[in-house]
């Protein structure tokens, strides 16, 4: 694959955080391809916070954009290189690289994969450039090239294609390429590797997959899954992530991991099923502090460890919302300190709050946001949190906090 030219990477930056759609109107000179330039500023301009190490860097050059979009974030890819050791892994759904780049830095040989011709001279360009020479790139199904390998591997890496034939996002195993929700063919695989990390989508049911790739018990063909990781950046679920092996052991064992990925720190929160279904929660109404916890712990479903590990009071069984009268900083989460508890309706907030000015979060209330927002006519923003809820009684209420610190945890 052709580099960029010097006037090709001047041009790029001195347009770097131009429109790109009003850049292509306007006159520019004949000796530039434009359109060319333009498909990698837009690419580029995507990756400045996705891909900070990779948009600094002039010499990549970008996949069409729906590459870059699915691409995973520099943070992320450094999270599941985290997990990874050993001699030797192979990356059976290269996509544009990020995963492969990362994992380059801990594994000793990687092997990149993927079936589309123009993502594997993408990745056999930027590869290089990124500082990782010596990942072997190659065209192919990673299937295919997996069932000719004459041994084991440490590691397979895969990230189903996730969508469907028009182009639209799915979820299930089933539905994404390749297909691995049929527990023989992850067996077949684990012929060929120790372990294997699976990505998956934010959304997707964390029992039922674990479910759907171990197989009944007993199946002659069931895995193990070892791990599950559930990431997010800055609060919100990106991907979840499955170890799996050979390994035979209790699926209460399994090692849950709901981890936030800031800016600063890594927040986790790490248990089994077994710990979840043995904590013992208290329940009662709102205390001095309010805690949410972060959509990490929320989506790996610790609803009632969150309440007995930090000594917490759980304020209904579906709510999710906790509370205690002495804050406790270590909650993986935000928290607040409660301010009032009033009806949720128009004239009982105005009474409390006269700017009607709010940040609002619902949490097993029969209204969404929108939907109270405009009963209350209440406006967003300020430093004010109402937290609309249903108590232990099964009372309908509006928690009026603010945030306990500055530097709550995330």
């Amino acid at each position: 694959m052709e580099s960029l030219s010097p006037l090709e990477k001047q041009f790029i930056r001195d347009h770097l955080t131009d429109d790109v759609r009003q850049l292509v109107l306007r006159p520019q000179p004949a000796n530039l391809d434009i359109r060319k330039l333009a498909a990698q500023l837009a690419a580029r301009q995507k990756t400045r916070d996705k891909l900070p190490s990779w948009y600094a860097n002039e010499e990549v050059l970008y996949p069409p954009a729906l590459s870059v979009e699915q691409a995973s974030s520099e943070q992320t890819a450094r999270y599941k290189a985290s997990l990874v050791a050993g001699d030797q892994l192979i990356d059976l759904t290269g996509g544009m690289g990020v995963d492969t780049w990362a994992f380059g830095q801990r594994v000793r040989r990687v092997t990149y994969v993927d079936r589309q011709a123009d993502l594997v001279q993408h990745a056999a360009h930027n590869l290089p450039v990124m500082g990782t020479p010596a990942i072997d790139v190659r065209l192919g199904d990673g299937l295919s090239v997996v069932a000719a390998l004459p041994g084991a591997v440490d590691w397979l890496y895969l990230d189903p294609h996730r969508r469907d034939g028009q182009g639209g996002k799915v979820v299930r195993l089933a539905d994404c390429e390749p297909d691995v929700s049929n527990p023989a063919v992850v067996s077949e695989l684990l012929t060929k590797a120790a372990h294997i990390l699976l990505k998956t989508s934010p959304i997707i049911d964390i029992e039922a997959t674990i479910r759907q790739l171990t197989g009944p018990a007993g199946h002659p063909d069931a895995a193990r899954v070892d791990a599950v990781h559930v990431v997010a950046v800055q609060g919100e679920v990106k991907e979840v992530l499955f170890v799996l092996s050979r390994s035979k052991s209790a699926l209460a064992a399994i090692e849950i991991n709901a981890v936030n990925l800031l800016t600063d720190r890594v927040v986790r929160l790490q248990f089994t099923p077994a710990e979840e279904r043995a904590s013992a929660v208290v329940f009662g109404d709102p205390q001095t502090f309010l805690y949410e916890p972060n959509a990490a712990v929320l989506k790996a479903g610790a609803f009632r460890l969150v309440a007995d590990r930090y000594g917490l009071t759980k304020l209904a069984p579906n709510s999710h919302l906790y509370t205690s009268l002495t804050h406790n900083p270590d909650v993986p989460g935000r928290s607040f300190v409660l301010d009032g508890i009033i009806k949720p309706d128009r004239n009982s907030l105005r009474t409390v709050l006269p700017s009607m000015k709010a940040n609002l979060t619902v949490r097993n209330f029969p209204q969404t946001v929108a939907e109270l927002r405009k009963k209350l006519n209440l406006q967003e923003g300020g430093d004010v949190y109402i937290f609309a809820t249903t108590l232990l009684n099964g009372d309908k209420r509006l928690l009026l906090t603010r945030k306990a610190d500055a530097v709550a945890r995330s």
